[in-house]
């Protein structure tokens, strides 16, 4: 492929085919991304939906993003694409062995974001005179596509999935197999030098704790050696009336402000959404309380989105092998992970135990959805929620944690009731006004109403297959009798909690 280059005002230099707008570049250049393109007005917006034979609802990008002007997708099209020439070469281009160019284009693109630690992004108007569209996807490529980067059994699924009667399914699969293996060791694009911060960013942390004082004490201490120290930190404790002890909280030693707010509400998306109103920072640090933090750990979040112009990071989150562990654990840990580290680029997850957004776009998103209370699934809710607004969300492999987990404490203290039947059960938020009674609801309903709300009908339908799929054929082969015996049991639950994750999304989003 033949690409022009076209150096920006900084020196930046770009490759491009296709007749993009200049203007809009040199502004893009300063930005997150390494590659652009306006598939989405080209034909391309959510070509290839058979990739949900693998990724089902597990991977962020999956769908394309509606009315944005600039939204993070992996698309591209081949014949009017953008990409910074380091980028380019790291990547080491286009993979020539598909039979179309629309093919080549997407294997780039989704192993740039899915593997590489790229940043790829749709931006409106970018290319207006062109409109070559996609074409169609032969089944050769699409079984390609899928050796390449998968392991074999899941081009076997998806030909399960396609129809075992389909013989051109079975033609493409072995063409595919016989001329192609999987490629391993992908290329890494490394995340850009940090500069130094900018002004004087002002800061503000929060800390959700229950009945874990010690830990929000020691995590204080951390945040006091900071070598960028934060404006304010926000704590709301949610341990019970009875076994609070006002006295253990000394907040006179430390150089920021500390407001603490005795929580009278129950979840951790309501407590994150109390302390998001007080916070006043240019800047939201959301924390667990069981964590530790080595001393450049704020400063690098700042330092991280402010160099490559980002709304909010995710973090390094690091799991300490027991919770008497300490930022000497953490290094040696740090140590033994190596160049796997270093790699950035559109995160694919996001945690509140480590992640720092700019509260601007906190306040668009008005908080946590509180539908997630008591449950599972409201970090990643979160951060999508951030992605789908518009929020290009990166990975930072610079501001790393230990993450202490301590077999006690913490909101899943409420949570831990959701296994109990009958009297012993205390009842959760997500239930409404419908107790759980013999049935115990699998998967998660909270996980089965972030799935519903973010995914379409399609996908839902293939995690669904592969959550059954998986349960028949993955375990021991002797116990496949009596998982057989037990499918009509595990289908009830399996309905049941789409019962309550369908009454949640007839709610909608709730931030009170």
């Amino acid at each position: 492929m033949i690409l022009n280059e076209y150096v920006c005002s900084n020196t930046v230099e770009l490759l491009y085919t296709g007749n993009p707008n200049f203007e809009i570049l040199e502004k893009l250049a300063e930005g997150p991304g390494d590659i652009w393109h306006s598939s989405f007005d080209q034909g391309y917006k959510n070509a290839f939906p058979e990739l949900a034979y693998q990724a089902a609802v597990f991977f962020w990008y999956i769908n394309d993003f509606d009315n944005l002007k600039e939204s993070v997708s992996w698309r591209v099209n081949p014949n009017a694409f953008v990409i910074r020439k380091e980028v380019w070469h790291t990547l080491d281009g286009f993979d020539k062995e598909y039979q179309t160019v629309t093919m080549q284009g997407l294997d780039f693109g989704y192993n740039a974001i899915r593997n590489s630690g790229a940043v790829c992004l749709y931006v409106k108007n970018l290319f207006t005179n062109n409109t070559h569209e996609a074409s169609r996807i032969s089944v050769q490529d699409r079984y390609a596509f899928y050796i390449k980067n998968f392991k074999k059994q899941h081009a076997i699924y998806m030909l399960y999935r396609k129809g075992l009667y389909k013989l051109e399914e079975w033609k493409g699969l072995y063409l595919a197999n016989k001329k192609y293996s999987l490629k391993k060791n992908r290329p890494v694009v490394l995340p850009r030098k940090l500069n130094p911060i900018k002004g004087e960013p002002t800061v503000s942390y929060i800390i959700p704790t229950m009945l874990r004082q010690d830990f929000t004490i020691q995590l204080l201490d951390d945040l006091m050696q900071q070598s960028f120290l934060v404006t304010q930190v926000v704590i709301v404790d949610a341990t019970p009336e009875d076994q609070r002890d006002a006295e253990h909280y000394k907040f006179e030693k430390y150089p920021f402000e500390v407001i603490l707010k005795w929580q009278e509400s129950k979840g951790s998306c309501r407590a994150r959404n109390e302390a998001i109103n007080l916070c006043s920072g240019e800047y939201i640090v959301f924390g667990d309380d069981d964590i530790r933090l080595p001393p450049e750990f704020i400063e690098n979040h700042i330092r991280f989105l402010q160099t490559n112009n980002a709304g909010a990071c995710n973090g390094l989150d690091i799991r300490a092998d027991n919770q008497e562990q300490n930022l000497e654990d953490l290094a040696s840990k740090l140590e033994i992970l190596g160049d796997k580290r270093w790699k950035a680029g559109c995160t694919q997850m996001f945690s509140n135990a480590n992640s720092c957004v700019r509260k601007e776009h906190i306040d668009k998103l008005v908080g946590n959805d509180i539908n997630f209370d008591g449950g599972y699934g409201e970090d990643s809710d979160f951060g999508m929620s951030l992605t789908k607004i518009g929020v290009t969300v990166l990975h930072n492999p610079f501001a790393t944690n230990l993450h202490l987990k301590p077999a006690i404490g913490g909101y899943r203290f409420w949570g831990a009731q959701s296994s109990k039947k009958g009297k012993e059960r205390k009842a959760q938020p997500w239930e409404l006004n419908f107790p759980v009674t013999n049935i115990v609801p699998v998967p998660s309903p909270t996980v089965m109403y972030g799935i519903l709300k973010h995914f379409n009908d399609f996908q839902v339908e293939e995690y669904k297959q592969k959550h059954f799929f998986l349960y028949l054929f993955k375990g021991s082969k002797l116990g496949v009798f009596s998982r057989i015996f037990n499918l009509r049991n595990k289908n009830r639950q399996f309905k049941k909690s789409l019962f309550y994750a369908n009454n949640l999304l007839k709610l909608g989003k709730r931030t009170k």
